[in-house]
């Protein structure tokens, strides 16, 4: 829940937390049973505003106007409900101007008030340059490392014990203006951000899911914007259907299997070099062992035209076994419609052998793959 920061205020936002979580008794928790909700809705994570750094909000302010507005609001929320975590404003791109300097500032006012800090990114193949594009996850990446560096630059300053964490709670593949669909004024329900998504776009998507999963000891928690319509990886057929697009299954992959402990790969191999990025990996990567302990490792090949053969040395996992390779591929812009539902679809990727002391097996060019060992039963 997000609470107004730029044309509203602390007492406000106050207020706001009091009639979602107070129980009964006080003013506004009594407006609420009034409306027909009796009990607490509980909600646990608050926004303090939504990219207050971007000139484009209504009643948008300077890192030290938001800050101290901020500090102010998390006092008082927190003192109507004290179980709350709260999301301060970061940085609503790595590209803003203001980056680092805002979230520097607005950490100083209210570092001692706030659970998180929050970082935005978007992304497109807006040029055609698509070695770039593919390397998505790699400015993710240098967003969040340089996020966490300001954070512990200002623990450092203000003395703290406490560690903030990060809250990537928006994120995507968008194509912004660029596939904006004419439209009457006034119109009502029609489409008009409707991004479709090709393989090349699961492709770095997965990249940025492989960056999250690496960070995700600073980043607590990450938010897909949307999950179906828009720019999301369900997509819904007025008057009735729904079908699948390229990016929802690196998205699936990793929700069901990206649940454990993610473990500190030691990678190595080819690289190239992106305009916007500068030498990146071919290859990209991250790894997860579950509770259960089954090692489920992600893959992208970046190369749009040859394979990669890629080798595990599972040290620390003697026994285990592959169970199965999955990968999403394709040309880059296959990708699936309402009425061609499953054009690009996940399928068994090559088998994974032994060799010598390791396994191996091959990605195919501009792919998405995951890889899984388990140990057997009994062994």
């Amino acid at each position: 829940m997000a609470v107004n920061l730029g044309t509203r205020g602390a007492e406000d936002a106050k207020n706001l937390v009091e009639y979602c979580n107070a129980p009964a008794g006080s003013k506004y928790a009594d407006m609420r049973c009034a409306n027909g909700q009796n009990e607490p809705y509980g909600i646990k994570t608050w926004c303090l505003g939504n990219e207050m750094d971007g000139e484009w909000q209504i009643g948008h302010k300077t890192a030290h106007e938001y800050g101290r507005l901020a500090a102010d609001a998390a006092s008082m929320m927190k003192m109507t409900d004290p179980e709350i975590e709260l999301v301060l404003c970061g940085s609503s791109s790595r590209s803003m101007p203001t980056f680092p300097e805002w979230d520097a500032e607005v950490l100083r006012q209210a570092y001692n008030y706030v659970d998180y800090i929050s970082l935005h990114s978007y992304y497109e193949n807006d040029d055609g340059d698509l070695g770039s594009f593919l390397a998505s996850g790699t400015d993710m990446e240098n967003f969040i490392t340089g996020m966490i560096a300001v954070c512990d630059h200002i623990k450092l300053e203000k003395r703290s014990g406490k560690t903030m964490m990060l809250s990537f709670d928006e994120w995507n593949i968008w194509y912004h203006l660029s596939r904006i669909r004419p439209y009457k004024k006034w119109s009502v329900g029609e489409p008009l951000f409707e991004d479709s998504y090709g393989v090349a776009d699961a492709v770095a998507f997965g990249g940025m899911l492989n960056a999250l999963l690496r960070h995700c000891d600073r980043v607590k928690i990450a938010c897909l914007a949307q999950l179906v319509n828009v720019i999301a990886p369900i997509m819904t057929v007025p008057g009735g259907g729904i079908y699948r697009q390229t990016t929802y299954y690196p998205f699936l992959n990793a929700s069901l299997y990206g649940r454990g402990t993610v473990l500190d790969l030691k990678t190595g191999g080819d690289v190239y070099e992106s305009k916007r990025y500068g030498t990146v990996p071919y290859v990209d990567s991250a790894a997860v062992l579950s509770e259960s302990g089954e090692v489920s490792i992600f893959l992208c090949n970046r190369h749009l035209t040859e394979e990669a053969e890629v080798s595990f040395a599972l040290q620390e996992f003697g026994g285990y076994l592959p169970v199965g390779h999955t990968v999403l591929t394709g040309e880059p812009d296959a990708r699936n419609t309402a009425e061609s539902p499953e054009s690009v679809v996940p399928a068994e990727g090559a088998p994974v052998i032994r060799d010598g002391d390791k396994w191996k097996t091959v990605l195919p060019a501009l792919s998405w793959n995951m890889v899984r060992f388990a140990k057997p039963a009994g062994k």
